[in-house]
């Protein structure tokens, strides 16, 4: 459903928008991240998950150092780079599948972003909409690499104290909007810029229902877009499920709403059974 039908190449995959729903997988290499944090976080452990992520079927492998949690303390720097850049280097020199699946780096740093670029990552994905670090933008502007731009209030510390908003739908537009133009502004191709309306992100339980119900009002952005409900806690909510674990089905009724109104990309921790979502709900909204 999307409007935007141009096709992007990263790492010799072709992207070809609104054709069909493609998946980012997660990999947290954090102790603390919501759903999974600490069983991913050696090299050893990593790498295995990452293989496993590409034999479920994820078309790209989103790789993450700094919990973004609601409350989640920031790290340093250094211990960012540690964690991250690592792994990317092992992935782009193991045998396995892993080694030329496009690799995407969560972060909102310009260093972290420039260290796992040249060590072989492919896109940045900032929740900040590259407006934490001023560097951001020109630096992904200078590697020539996508960049995913996503809606946030404050930071992963202040955010859900950051929910009231007079027009929901038209205030994460404008913001996706001007960052588009700010990334375009900074020497972005516009086929390089990726949306995402940050679901969970400064968001309420109700805010998180508008936006997948109103989804296609970021098509005319002419941008990809990318949704990220995967075990969040609004589908929680609705299932009186504390455990993210256990909120698999949930997310899946999520992510079809999200086929069904035009997302391009689904970032998800369950992989093997989103891919079963996608191909039957590109089946059937994608005709």
């Amino acid at each position: 459903m999307t409007n935007n039908q141009i096709k992007m190449t990263i790492r010799s995959k072709s992207f070809d928008w609104g054709k069909r729903t493609y998946l980012m997988g997660v990999l947290n290499v954090t102790p603390d991240s919501f759903s999974d944090g600490g069983q991913f976080n050696t090299i050893e452990s990593a790498i295995l998950q990452a293989q496993k992520i590409v034999e479920s079927g994820a078309d790209i492998i989103d790789i993450g150092g700094q919990s973004t949690r609601p409350g989640a303390l920031e790290i340093s720097l250094k211990e960012e780079l540690n964690r991250v850049v690592p792994l990317v280097q092992m992935l782009r020199l193991s045998q396995n599948i892993c080694a030329t699946v496009p690799i995407s780096v969560d972060t909102t740093r310009a260093a972290v972003a420039k260290a796992a670029i040249e060590a072989g990552a492919d896109i940045i994905n900032d929740i900040s909409g590259a407006t934490f670090d001023s560097e951001m933008l020109p630096t992904a502007a200078k590697l020539g690499v996508p960049i995913v731009l996503m809606h946030i209030r404050g930071t992963p510390q202040t955010m859900q104290q950051l929910t009231d908003y007079q027009d929901l739908i038209g205030e994460i537009y404008q913001f996706l909007e001007s960052r588009v133009e700010a990334a375009i502004a900074a020497g972005i191709d516009k086929f390089n810029i990726i949306i995402d309306p940050g679901i969970g992100f400064a968001k309420t339980y109700n805010h998180n229902l508008k936006i997948l119900q109103e989804l296609p009002k970021f098509l005319s952005l002419g941008c990809p877009i990318l949704v990220g409900v995967s075990r969040k806690s609004f589908i929680g909510n609705i299932l009186n499920q504390p455990d993210p674990k256990q909120r698999i089905w949930g997310t899946a009724a999520a992510c079809t709403s999200a086929i069904a109104t035009g997302a391009d990309i689904l970032r998800v921790h369950d992989v093997k059974e989103m891919h079963d979502v996608c191909r039957v709900g590109d089946a059937i909204f994608r005709r």
